[in-house]
C-alpha cells in the first residue's frame, strides 16, 4: 500500500524558511513557465463575499519533476477581528508518475507565505534596481512584513517606510521589522509620503480602490503588486499601469482577469489585445527587464500554482531528509 507523509505546520516551519535558497527555488520555477511546457490550469477562485473571504484552488505540473501540488488557501479578512489569522489551507503533493498520494502538508498557509514573499523578492530581484536601498510598504499584516524581509535578501535595502489604514498595526509591524531586520522602519502618515522616494515599493493590502494613483510614482521606481488576486480587489490606478515604462506579470492569463491588469483593461487604459512579457520571460532571458535607471516599472503577481508545486516539492524532500512528518498506509 503507498505510504502517505503528513506533515505539521510545525514541521514545515522547521524545513523551510524564508531565505535566499527559496527565492532561488521561486525564482528556477518562474523561469521553467517561459520553456512552454509547464501545465497550470485557470485559478479556481471562489469569493465568500457575505464574510469578506475567498478561497482558492492552484496547481501545476513541471514535465520532468517527480510530483506535484495541489493547494487549497482560504482567505477570511475579518477574522483578525475574532482573533483568528486571515489566511489558513494546506498543500496536497501527489506523485507525478503514478498520481497517488504522497503527503498531506497541513500548513495553516505558511508555505503560501513564504513562497508568496520570495516570489516579491524575485521581482525585485530582476526588475528594481541594482542600488536600490529605500523600501516603503504598503500594509501591515504578515505579507507585507515578509515583503520587507524578502526584499532585504534581493536588494541593499537600508532603510524602510510602512503605511497602513490602521495606524497602531502600522506602528506594531514597524517597530518589529526595526528589531527584526537591524534597519530604521518608519511610519507614514500617506500613501505618498510612504513612496516618495522610494526606490522598491510593495503592495500587500486587501484593498479594492487603487491606492497609488496617477503623478505619485517618480522615475527609477520598482513596484510590486500582490494584493490584487481577485476580481474586487485593486491596489494600483488603471492610468498607472498604463503608463508605466515596463508592466510585467506573474502570469499574463491571471492578471487579466484577477489582477491590476484586470482594471486596466476594464477602464481602457490598456488594449484588450496587448501583451506582456511574463515575469519568467524576464528571468530566462527572452525579454529585458528594466533597461534604465529612469523607468518606472511595475510586477503584478497575483501567484501561481507553480510556486506552490515548486515550494510544496522542497519542503517534502527537506523534511524527508530530516525524518519529520507522520507515515501512514493509506
Amino acid at each position: 500500500m503507498p505510504t502517505i507523509t503528513l506533515l505539521t505546520e510545525r514541521d514545515l516551519r522547521e524545513a523551510v524558511q524564508l531565505d535566499t535558497d527559496i527565492v532561488d527555488c521561486i525564482d528556477a520555477a518562474f523561469a521553467t513557465l517561459a520553456g512552454g511546457k509547464v501545465v497550470m490550469p485557470p485559478i479556481l477562485s471562489m469569493g465568500i463575499h457575505e464574510c469578506n473571504g475567498e478561497v482558492d484552488v492552484k496547481t501545476a505540473y513541471v514535465p520532468g519533476t517527480d510530483s506535484f501540488a495541489i493547494k487549497i488557501s482560504p482567505g477570511f479578512f475579518d477574522n483578525p477581528k475574532i482573533g483568528l489569522p486571515t489566511t489558513s489551507g494546506l498543500m496536497i503533493l501527489f506523485s507525478a508518475h503514478t498520481g497517488t498520494l504522497e503527503a498531506l502538508l497541513l500548513d495553516n498557509g505558511y508555505l503560501t507565505d513564504v513562497r508568496t514573499a520570495a516570489a516579491g523578492a524575485v521581482a525585485a530581484r530582476h526588475l528594481a534596481r541594482a542600488d536600490a536601498s529605500t523600501a516603503a510598504i504598503l500594509g501591515a499584516g504578515m505579507q507585507a512584513k515578509l515583503q520587507l524581509e524578502a526584499l532585504t535578501l534581493v536588494r541593499p535595502i537600508t532603510a524602510a517606510r510602512i503605511w497602513a489604514r490602521d495606524a497602531g498595526k502600522a506602528e506594531a509591524a514597524a517597530g518589529e521589522l526595526t528589531g527584526k531586520l537591524g534597519l530604521p522602519v518608519t511610519v507614514s502618515a500617506s500613501v505618498t509620503e510612504a513612496i516618495t522616494g522610494a526606490d522598491a515599493i510593495v503592495t500587500a493590502t486587501p484593498a479594492n480602490e487603487p491606492l497609488i494613483l496617477p503623478g505619485m510614482l517618480q522615475p527609477g521606481q520598482h513596484v510590486t503588486a500582490m494584493g490584487s488576486d481577485q476580481e474586487h480587489k485593486n491596489e494600483i490606478a488603471a492610468e498607472v499601469i498604463g503608463s508605466c515604462d515596463l508592466y510585467v506579470p506573474d502570469r499574463h492569463s491571471q492578471t487579466e482577469k484577477l489582477g491590476e491588469l484586470h482594471h486596466a483593461i476594464e477602464r481602457n487604459a490598456v488594449s484588450a489585445s496587448a501583451m506582456f512579457p511574463e515575469l519568467g520571460d524576464v528571468i530566462a532571458g527572452k525579454h529585458p527587464g528594466r533597461t534604465s535607471p529612469d523607468q518606472i516599472t511595475i510586477a503584478d503577481l497575483t501567484g501561481t500554482g507553480l510556486q506552490d508545486t515548486a515550494i510544496a516539492t522542497l519542503a517534502h524532500q527537506r523534511c524527508t531528509a530530516a525524518g519529520a512528518g507522520t507515515s501512514f498506509e493509506s
